[in-house]
């Protein structure tokens, strides 16, 4: 029989950081030999003293485990991947790389709270396959009725937390079964696109300083995030340029989408007029003021996206008949950015500038998920081509040689 073991406790580097770890004594199945076996306790950072560490083993129990005969070191759970993958990936501390954004961070607790962890984190994170996770999205799209890329966006987070659990040598790198999930990428969401003509008698029925907002956003493409991250030291008149510095989403101040999004945008002089008359109105008018405060707040924040959009926006759009009472339809700030991008092609501005206005890094999203056709457009062209199939030959036909 053998010996009864205890173990030993050493700390060992690994990719999550220095690690206790629990070595004993296995008889291998193979060959019946006396092999070393070994058990991540945690992190020093958790245990930072031996006793603590073996104060966990204790907790755990090892000691009866690694002596009962065919006692197998335990798998790692889903579980296991998704709670280090929310503290190393997700948290507070610095990174090397570049720190997702405060909206992404929020994003990804969700999707884990909501939808993955309840299902998966029971599951050996190698024994879940890529078949059941597809059936799995089926369902969700079925019967909480998801969007195609928020069904995309869950099997991407998922593959996301594979990948971490390789890096940090807790699963296989070849085990990733997310990958291998098809799914459908293209959006199902049309956006209402509305007319300069239907944005302006949106504005009108506005008062200060919703209506100074709203025309911001429809001439410049502004994202509601970034126009509310604007302080009155952004906006250069002289130049004609307003500076994107900060974005304000979720209570939270924060950087940018993108490189491209950094981009200065026009503020011609029309546009500079209408925000110097607020200026003048706004109870907070410094330079390190907000350009739409939150009175109540006093100044502190900028104001709530939702808020303005609820309470104001979609009000004002109902009241001018630009959206049909009772009718139920994603309309915001955002939709001012489709209808401007929109409208530029439509009136012939190439692809580039519109790009550059949008401050989109590739020109494909500008044309893709951007402009839309509208139907006006597709009439008159449809006109045209009916006009050019009856006009009457311009040449007569040449004699056809016999």
């Amino acid at each position: 029989m053998a010996r009864f073991q205890t173990g030993s406790l050493r700390r060992e580097a690994r990719a999550a950081g220095p690690t206790w770890v629990l070595r004993y004594n296995a008889t291998r199945p193979a060959d019946g030999k006396r092999v070393e076996r070994t058990i991540a306790i945690g992190l020093v950072r958790k245990f930072p003293s031996e006793s603590s560490a073996w104060a966990e083993v204790n907790r755990l129990d090892l000691h009866t485990k690694i002596n009962k005969a065919g006692f197998k070191s335990p798998k790692v759970t889903f579980r296991m991947l998704a709670e280090q993958f929310i503290e190393q990936e997700l948290g507070e501390q610095k990174h090397l790389l570049k720190p997702r954004s405060h909206t992404t961070v929020v994003t990804y607790k969700m999707y884990l709270r909501r939808y993955i962890r309840p299902k998966w984190d029971g599951f050996i994170a190698t024994k879940i396959s890529h078949h059941a996770i597809q059936d799995w999205l089926q369902e969700l799209k079925r019967d909480h009725s998801l969007a195609n890329r928020t069904v995309n966006h869950l099997k991407g987070l998922m593959a996301l937390i594979y990948k971490f659990g390789a890096w940090r040598e807790l699963i296989p790198d070849t085990c990733n079964p997310a990958r291998k999930v098809k799914c459908v990428t293209t959006s199902e969401y049309e956006p209402k696109v509305i007319s300069p003509e239907e944005a302006h008698k949106v504005w009108s029925r506005l008062a200060q300083p919703e209506n100074t907002l709203v025309l911001l956003v429809a001439v410049t493409g502004l994202r509601i995030s970034e126009a509310l991250g604007l302080k009155w030291s952004d906006i250069d008149p002289k130049a004609e340029l307003i500076h994107v510095r900060r974005s304000w989403t979720m209570d939270r101040e924060g950087k940018p989408k993108s490189r491209a999004s950094r981009a200065a945008v026009p503020c011609v002089e029309m546009l500079a007029k209408h925000l110097e008359e607020w200026r003048s109105e706004s109870p907070y008018a410094g330079d390190d003021d907000w350009v739409f405060p939150s009175v109540r707040n006093k100044g502190k924040t900028p104001r709530s996206g939702s808020i303005l959009v609820t309470d104001y926006l979609k009000k004002a759009a109902y009241e001018a008949g630009v959206l049909k009472q009772g009718e139920k339809v994603q309309f915001g700030m955002h939709n001012l950015r489709h209808s401007l991008a929109t409208y530029l092609i439509a009136v012939g501005r190439d692809v580039k500038t519109v790009q550059t206005i949008l401050r989109h890094a590739n020109p494909m999203t500008t044309l893709q998920l951007y402009a839309h056709g509208r139907s006006q457009d597709r009439s008159d062209a449809q006109g045209e081509m009916l006009t050019a199939f009856f006009a009457p030959p311009t040449k007569p036909p040449t004699d056809v040689v016999q």
